[in-house]
């Protein structure tokens, strides 16, 4: 059965109130600018005057991917697992950045192509020793995809009930560029050339070849309609998972922080299942990959950051969360022009 998601559009019923909190501050109208934004969304999303950030988490989900065996990223497939034992160990960013920010850290191997049993705090959700060759093959089945995006929001609803109200989504998959690429272009309807990127650092030979390995994979899939069918076509075992992710996030009313170009990729997806999912989230960054901009603009969003990154991971997220506390401490604790004694503007 397809997992249901009972996601109501975000209520405005405070929105008033809550510009009204914001001018009031004592500073100039809009003077702290795209902070203000911020600060009216999250309120909007808490459906709260007074917001606060719970036991902020982000989750990682790894994958390997089938297609990895046509030479579509720079490194080979293995690395996978051994950055996934990075994590575990405590040494890749993400890990530095959520120990300096304080945001709890969970890495599930979604469907990784080696054996990580002994591996410290990880998650085994496995749905199967990486995905099929999309050359070949649908990536997985629609059992699977339905599967991935289930158990995607089981562990959301874990965070959940443990008080987290603030949740983020990483990945690592060597070769999800090119998924996230394919569902771009699929759901879009954007030019497939405007969805590649380097990826993981390919040179102008390994960029061309790519482009057309994934132009191929395109004639093998004719006819795809849903968002469903695409993620089980052409997604990765992760990507499937953070879809299902996002939506659970979004029908519990969490604040969802969402990250770089294949993050974006599933939220995608998701909002083409159910699109009130986009009124939760807010946007960390924007990716230095190629296609993530124009997925940006696609999806009416605006990032908090631009640094040129293209690491996955959360990375993204971890650094712009500073932004979000700030959004809820000036609106939760900066004096009005009447607590302050400051005469507003004329």
């Amino acid at each position: 059965m397809p997992a249901i998601f009972d996601i109501q559009p975000l209520p405005r019923i405070l929105e008033r109130a809550l510009q009204s909190r914001i001018d009031q501050k004592t500073k100039p109208l809009g003077a702290l600018g795209q902070l203000e934004t911020l600060a009216l969304r999250i309120g909007l999303i808490r459906n709260s005057l007074t917001p606060s950030l719970d036991k902020p988490c982000i989750i990682v989900f790894a994958g390997d991917h089938g297609i990895a065996a046509a030479g579509v990223s720079a490194y080979p497939q293995t690395v996978t697992a051994q950055m996934v034992a990075n994590f575990a160990a405590g040494g890749a960013a993400i890990n530095v950045f959520a120990r300096q920010h304080r945001i709890d850290l969970r890495i599930v191997d979604a469907g990784v192509n080696a054996d990580l049993s002994a591996l410290p705090g990880l998650i085994h959700a496995g749905i199967g020793k990486g995905t099929a060759n999309f050359l070949e093959q649908p990536a997985m089945t629609l059992e699977q995809g339905e599967t991935a995006l289930g158990r995607g929001a089981e562990l959301v609803q874990q965070q959940y009930d443990r008080g987290c109200n603030c949740i983020g989504f990483g990945e690592m998959g060597i070769g999800n560029t090119s998924s996230a690429a394919l569902i771009m272009h699929c759901l879009t309807g954007l030019p497939l050339e405007r969805c590649i990127g380097r990826g993981t650092g390919l040179d102008d030979a390994q960029l061309h070849h790519k482009f057309e390995i994934l132009k191929q994979a395109l004639t093998c899939h004719p006819g795809l309609t849903g968002a469903t069918e695409v993620l089980a076509t052409f997604g990765g075992f992760e990507i499937a998972m953070m879809a299902g992710a996002y939506l659970k996030a979004a029908e519990l009313r969490m604040l969802i922080a969402v990250d770089g170009f294949i993050a974006c990729s599933a939220l995608l997806a998701a909002a083409k299942i159910y699109p009130a999912v986009l009124d939760y989230c807010v946007f960390s960054h924007m990716s230095g990959e190629q296609g993530h901009r124009a997925l940006l603009e696609h999806l009416n969003a605006e990032p908090l950051l631009n640094l040129d990154m293209r690491l996955g991971e959360g990375s993204g997220i971890a650094l712009a969360y500073p932004l979000l506390r700030s959004a809820v401490s000036f609106l939760n604790e900066m004096a009005s022009f009447e607590q302050a004694g400051v005469d507003p503007k004329r």
